[in-house]
């Protein structure tokens, strides 16, 4: 019995492979250059140095994507006067999806594309929705793995703004 548990047990072990390589909070973002849907391309940290950044994972299919990024919209405005951008990064998807459904939800904020999941794979993304926050020294922060509802997510930007009350 003693070694069938044994045997079961290496089986087990040998079935595992390598751990991707996921960031952790409070290591720098991984850095990437993506297309912009309203044209050229932007850079983290480049672009953005110096700026909270709130980096969401998204794609049509997703019904949860759908109702968060309908529900955060207005809120950008706001956020972006303050020092915060906030990123809408489509993964694996074509334009003949991404523009149908962001005029449909008139995304205010920049909507970026992820044609491979090249991107979403250096954040450690395997589900969607994913939100993942920079600070303004380029460093993780923190996620939001599933739905968020404006409260939550301006909480987590209020923190990193130095505003965590929302005065």
């Amino acid at each position: 019995m003693r070694f069938a548990l044994l045997v079961s047990l290496f089986l087990l072990a040998a079935c595992g492979g390598d751990a991707p390589n996921v960031p952790g909070n409070g290591s720098p973002a991984p850095a990437f250059k993506a297309e912009r849907l309203s044209g050229g391309t932007l850079e983290l940290p480049g672009d953005l140095a110096g700026k909270v950044v709130a980096i969401r994972f998204w794609a049509d299919w997703c019904p949860y994507c759908r109702n968060e990024m309908a529900a955060l919209n207005p809120l950008y405005a706001d956020l972006k006067a303050q020092g915060m951008e906030m990123l809408a990064v489509n993964v694996a998807q074509g334009l003949d999806r991404i523009e149908p459904f962001v005029a449909d939800l008139k995304i205010v904020y920049p909507v970026l594309f992820d044609p491979d999941g090249a991107i979403a794979r250096s954040y450690g993304v395997s589900a969607l929705p994913v939100t993942w926050f920079v600070d303004r020294e380029g460093r993780l922060r923190g996620k939001i793995v599933g739905e968020s509802t404006p409260d939550i997510f301006l909480a987590r930007a209020r923190e990193l703004l130095g505003n965590p009350h929302g005065q």
